[in-house]
C-alpha cells in the first residue's frame, strides 16, 4: 500500500528555502525540521523558476503557472461532462 506524501504549508516551504539561500546545505535543514533533502532541492529549484520568470518553451513551469494549468484541467473536464451529459438528451 503506498503512503501519502505530507504536504508541508507554503511559509514552511519559503522559510526553508531562505535558509537553504542563507548557505546551510539541505541535508542539515532536512534532520533539523524533518523533511526529505530531496524535497528541499525542489523547493529551491521552483523558488528559483519562479523569481526568474523563466517562460522558455523549455522551462519548467513556475508555481502560478501550475495552479492556473491545473485549474483549466479542471474547468476542462467539467466542461467535458457537461457536454457528454447533454450529448445523451
Amino acid at each position: 500500500m503506498s503512503s501519502k506524501r505530507p504536504q508541508y504549508p507554503p511559509e514552511f516551504r519559503s522559510q526553508i528555502v531562505e535558509l537553504a539561500k542563507a548557505g546551510r546545505t539541505h541535508a542539515e535543514l532536512a534532520r533539523e525540521f524533518g523533511c526529505h533533502a530531496t524535497s528541499i532541492g525542489t523547493w529551491v529549484r521552483q523558488s528559483q523558476i519562479d523569481e526568474t520568470g523563466d517562460t522558455s518553451s523549455d522551462a519548467p513551469l513556475s508555481t502560478a503557472e501550475r495552479q492556473e494549468l491545473t485549474a483549466l484541467r479542471r474547468e476542462l473536464r467539467q466542461v467535458k461532462q457537461e457536454r457528454d451529459i447533454l450529448a445523451k438528451a
